[in-house]
């Protein structure tokens, strides 16, 4: 195990099971650009070791991820180089996702709390999600800012349910993230861990040889239906957005403070930080 004051802990809790925690509860385990670049790390460093069949990926405290830190923490250096210009932001986002769906093993989404914005796109990086059923699933920055760096929402969801969650911006819990194809299964609470780390040891049970198989016939299915082109399209689209007023707007007011542009965001639906 890792040290405790380690933004990313890791630990094999079952054979062939190697299992990551983002570990800043006190944040939420807001994405860092430090927390990102050690996340790809150990997903690369599990992806080499012959011990290693199937990752975990979940959040300590109260929430997987509230999403990218907006304090600061997601400012450059970048953890990996990412062709400069407008929408530099949105496509490093995507060819991080895409270097998390391209790995060779299996990675396991592990979902509880608050899974939001950029907590959301990591989760959907992963091969498989499982949930509990009161986790918050959702993308609020559509509000006032702009369409996600990473648009999977049509992919894994379809038409309408995507469509409702760009216009409202509202979260679902984890029950209907498996109702619409967000998640795989849902379990209270109470029984995630243990749920999830049965279905691990299930995958685990294949060797990674035809297991990066299996992976790949799936992901080289929906690539042929557009897929990987489409989400790349999405980041230009993300990157106009932020020229609008209302985002530079927004932008203005995180400037001044996070909590009270979030405030600003969520008062008039009454949900995230301001739901009473």
């Amino acid at each position: 195990m890792s040290d405790a004051a380690e933004t990313l802990l890791l630990d094999d809790p079952a054979p062939y099971v190697r299992r990551l925690t983002l570990n800043r509860p006190e944040k939420r385990n807001a994405l860092s650009n430090e927390l990102r670049s050690r996340i790809f790390a150990a997903l690369e460093a599990a992806d080499r070791d012959r011990e290693v069949r199937v990752t975990i990926l979940r959040g300590a405290g109260d929430c997987f991820s509230a999403g990218y830190d907006l304090g600061g923490g997601a400012g450059p250096p970048y953890p990996f180089h990412t062709a400069g210009g407008a929408g530099i932001w949105a496509r490093h986002v995507v060819e991080g996702c895409f270097k998390v769906w391209d790995l060779a093993k299996p990675v396991i989404a592990q979902v509880h709390g608050w899974c939001l914005a950029g907590g959301s796109e990591l989760a959907t990086s992963c091969d498989l999600v499982y949930v509990a059923e009161d986790a918050q699933i959702g993308y609020p920055p559509v509000r006032m800012m702009s369409p996600p760096d990473n648009q999977f929402h049509a992919w894994l969801c379809g038409l309408r349910p995507a469509m409702e969650m760009m216009l409202t911006g509202d979260a679902m819990d984890g029950l209907e993230a498996v109702r619409v194809g967000f998640a795989n299964r849902a379990f209270p609470a109470e029984q995630l861990d243990e749920e999830v780390l049965k279905l691990a040891a299930r995958v685990a049970k294949i060797p990674t040889d035809v297991q990066q198989m299996n992976k790949r016939s799936v992901h080289r299915a929906m690539e042929i239906m557009g897929l990987r082109a489409a989400i790349r399209a999405g980041t230009e689209i993300q990157a106009l957005a932020l020229t609008t007023e209302s985002s530079r707007e927004t932008f203005a007011r995180f400037r001044e403070g996070v909590s009270q542009a979030l405030d600003a965001r969520d008062g008039a639906f009454g949900d995230y930080r301001t739901r009473r």
